[in-house]
């Protein structure tokens, strides 16, 4: 799938993340995404995990989990739109899911194998839809969305994010 998503595919609050993603293979944006992500993660020690950029922003682990959260359903939306499933699905609120993650008490090494697992998991879901599933739209967070776009998403959200941690968290303390 070869196509960057139109934007009466989603909702014109993910254009911002879907305007990150320059390459138009996702499935390579998404593999390279998991690559540098990785060896960024691999060079952080273990001891600023809980680190903060400012008293009311999330630390790296809860930063890299609210990654890994957003995957897990941006992905399943994915997969109930590709499979055809008509059924109106629910946002989220990312504010709530975050303080429930008990990152504080994971080390960031199993964050990182998590974030692994998970990308590997959509890397191997999305490898085999067909250009009929990428196309199909469904309706999420009570907007119409394809299953291409939430690739894109997935993609231009991690880009986001791991943006914010090397800009506001590791600026002095890890070369990224």
């Amino acid at each position: 799938m070869n196509r960057r998503p139109q934007q009466s595919e989603y909702n014109p609050y993910y254009h911002t993340y879907i305007s990150k993603v320059k390459d138009e293979d996702i499935l390579k944006v998404l593999e390279d995404g998991k690559h540098h992500t990785l060896n960024l993660l691999r060079a952080l020690p273990e001891q600023i995990g809980n680190l903060r950029y400012a008293p009311d922003k999330w630390t790296i682990k809860e930063l890299l989990l609210h990654v890994v959260d957003a995957e897990r359903i941006f992905a399943c939306r994915a997969l109930r739109i590709a499979r055809n499933d008509q059924t109106p699905l629910p946002g989220f609120d990312q504010d709530n899911y975050v303080p429930h993650s008990d990152a504080a008490q994971r080390s960031l090494a199993s964050v990182r194998e998590e974030y692994a697992a998970v990308r590997e998991a959509t890397l191997h879901l999305f490898r085999y839809f067909t250009d009929e599933m990428w196309q199909r739209i469904g309706t999420a967070s009570g907007s119409p969305v394809s299953a291409r776009a939430l690739a894109y998403i997935i993609a231009g959200h991690e880009t986001h994010h791991i943006n914010i941690l090397q800009e506001r968290y590791l600026e002095g303390e890890v070369n990224g």
